[in-house]
């Protein structure tokens, strides 16, 4: 069983950059396709981006395609979620979650088993 430890998050002005972690441990890295989701301050928790087993294939939400990158690196057990250009909107606490699945190269927006704590990430305008 993966467990998942997101860091990075704070305070940033509009137009600003951040860049998330999500350590794994405890499992397989490599066995799951990994997602960044966020919820913000009474909302439901979205989807942000995700990325597939081997790290060739990513999603993104259209609220941040183009400004966020996703990323993973199986040597290390982390993926990264680049923030870029990042809106007062995009204030949420962002969460890192793993699915085990088969097919190498899917990403997933549903589906995932795992989730970290969670980090804050505030935007002022």
């Amino acid at each position: 069983q993966v467990q998942l430890v997101e860091s990075g998050g704070g305070l940033v002005q509009a137009g600003g950059s951040l860049r998330l972690s999500c350590a794994a441990s405890g499992g397989t890295f490599t066995s799951y396709a990994m997602g960044w989701f966020r919820r913000a301050p009474g909302k439901e928790r979205e989807f942000v981006a995700a990325i597939s087993r081997g790290g060739g294939n990513s999603d993104y939400a259209d609220s941040v395609k183009g400004r966020f990158t996703i990323s993973r690196d199986n040597a290390k057990n982390t993926v990264w979620l680049q923030m870029n250009s990042l809106k007062p909107e995009d204030t949420a606490v962002y969460y890192c979650a793993a699915v085990v699945t088969l097919p190498y190269a899917i990403t997933h927006r549903s589906g995932y088993n795992y989730w970290g704590q969670g980090t804050q990430v505030t935007v002022s305008s």
